[in-house]
């Protein structure tokens, strides 16, 4: 499964797992990201860090490095 910073603007994606230290989970555990949350990849900075998602009514901006601590499954649309 990919890692949330391998998405691309405009995807959609299920959160599957959530991996990192006791620290940043709490923290995006404290921003309504867990595990079978739905996603939208909304953009990313021009040198491509940070990144910007979508968690419901949230918009959140992680680092790459954050990013690649949450893995996803896509979702397709069509």
């Amino acid at each position: 499964m990919p890692a949330l910073s391998e998405l691309k603007p405009g995807q959609h994606a299920r959160v599957t797992a959530i991996q990192g230290d006791a620290f940043l989970m709490q923290r995006l555990a404290e921003f309504g990201l867990f595990e079978g949350e739905m996603i939208a990849f909304l953009g990313k900075a021009p040198l491509g860090d940070p990144i910007e998602i979508g968690v419901g009514e949230t918009r959140l901006s992680l680092r790459k490095s954050e990013a690649a601590c949450i893995q996803v499954a896509l979702i397709e649309h069509g």
